[in-house]
């Protein structure tokens, strides 16, 4: 009787998969079992008998994985005895975490917090957290999917990792509705109800989870229906290839700031700005980014603070606010978290150049004197003021000190680019007159039409 109830839970779960995607796991747990007649790790160290998955997934996910299968209980069968995974215990594993709904996966992912029953530390959570993002770094940069990133490119990946998952980890929530920080959070003791909350309400780990388990063990990562979830996960980058920058993002930073931007603009950044390849000079920051739709603006202040924001509208030079509420604030190291409008007021974003009357800089948020995030005409020197909080964004001080010295600046297009407006393939007059355009840079005054006619889609190919 048992064994009949058995099979139909797992019939149940087999049929939640489509015929290709049977043959698929099927191929997987032969290939996992095969590479020497077990899928399993002896007590919990990966040995050889991980090889298959050791390669595109570090060691400690794979130990975890494990894990996660071994506690799939089935019953009436002696599974606890063996260290082999049967297939049901994989079957169910996979549709659970790569179909199920919070509470299918949350025991498993208990037992992949920890091997023991009951409730665990926070410091449990934190750790597999990080755990799960490094793999996700480490699986898409060993699968080729970082989609013009790549860990050369980019900011060393770990402290980003450990920034994330502190992000996610405030998230948690106790029953009494408290939200546990630092070292408070780190001994909580946290049951499951409490974690079964959390994955509803965080969605990046059952994203992550399954980028592991579709990039990692190589399973239904191909299907069209079943990468939509992941498909903006990290968006294309152009403009970087061949040019010997390393970004300011890391990759975990990329996939937080991604996730915040509208929907549309979240498949692809193209670098328009870096002051590291085109020069300290605020007439070079305005003729790149003028006019060239919506923008990420980052910054490194000479303490290493990381910190920037998201501008929803092109940039023009004029004295008054532009922008709209999609604007936001944000902070990448030494903590990482975006701050949105607050409804207090519309100074979303500011850029102006060469007036007598008006603050000439580029800012946002706050108000003259006083912006959330500001960057001199004079290049270099800048401010956030947040006394206690910046008005616009209720973000904090975002540098290390109020008033900031600059050192170094990148500007990011998000989405496609805006039609220009029939500019493309025109001679500007400064063109035909170098004479004009030398006299224009002694003024200081930036030249507006500058960047309308650089190609932007095939700058990879050129570098």
């Amino acid at each position: 009787k048992m064994g009949n109830a058995e099979s139909n839970a797992y019939q149940n779960h087999l049929s939640r998969f489509l015929p290709e995607e049977q043959s698929e796991i099927d191929g997987i747990f032969d290939t996992l079992s095969g590479s020497s007649g077990s899928a399993g790790a002896k007590n919990g160290k990966a040995t050889k008998k991980t090889a298959y998955v050791r390669e595109p997934l570090p060691e400690q996910m794979a130990v975890r994985l494990y894990n996660g299968m071994k506690s799939i209980d089935l019953s009436g069968k002696s599974s606890g005895l063996g260290e082999k995974i049967a297939k049901e215990q994989f079957v169910i594993f996979m549709s659970n975490l790569l179909k199920g709904n919070a509470d299918e996966k949350i025991t498993i992912i208990m037992r992949m917090i920890s091997k023991t029953e009951g409730p665990v530390k926070g410091k449990q959570i934190q750790e597999f957290t990080e755990d799960l993002i490094m793999s996700v770094v480490h699986v898409l940069s060993y699968r080729k999917e970082l989609k013009g990133w790549n860990l050369e490119n980019t900011r060393d990946s770990s402290s980003g990792v450990k920034a994330l998952a502190s992000q996610l980890l405030s998230e948690l929530k106790l029953a009494d509705g408290t939200k546990p920080v630092g070292p408070q959070l780190m001994e909580t003791n946290i049951d499951q109800s409490v974690i079964e909350d959390w994955v509803y309400r965080v969605p990046q780990i059952s994203i992550f989870l399954s980028v592991v388990i579709r990039q990692g063990l190589h399973v239904l990562h191909s299907l069209p229906d079943q990468t939509k979830d992941i498909v903006n996960l990290v968006p294309g980058c152009k403009g970087i290839k061949g040019r010997g920058l390393v970004s300011l993002f890391d990759i975990p930073s990329i996939m937080y700031i991604n996730s915040h931007l509208p929907a549309e603009l979240q498949h692809k950044w193209q670098l328009l700005f870096s002051s590291r390849i085109h020069g300290e000079s605020f007439s070079q920051l305005c003729g790149h980014i003028v006019n060239k739709g919506p923008c990420i603006v980052i910054l490194k202040d000479l303490d290493g603070y990381i910190f920037g924001g998201f501008a929803s509208h092109s940039w023009e030079v004029k004295p008054q606010f532009q922008g709209d509420n999609r604007c936001f604030l944000f902070s990448i190291f030494p903590s990482l978290a975006v701050y949105t409008y607050t409804g207090y007021n519309d100074h979303y974003m500011y850029l102006n150049h060469g007036q007598q009357t008006m603050p000439n800089g580029l800012g946002m948020g706050g108000q003259h004197g006083y912006f959330g995030l500001w960057i001199d005409s004079d290049y270099g020197k800048g401010h956030s003021k947040a006394k206690p909080r910046c008005t616009t964004y209720n973000s904090p001080q975002l540098s290390a000190k109020e008033d900031f010295t600059l050192d170094a600046m990148e500007v990011w297009a998000v989405g496609d680019p805006p039609e220009s407006t029939g500019t493309k393939g025109k001679k500007s007059i400064l063109d035909v007159d170098p004479q004009a355009q030398a006299l224009l840079e002694m003024a200081g005054k930036s030249r507006q039409s500058e960047g309308l006619r650089e190609p932007v889609e095939d700058e990879d190919d050129d570098n």
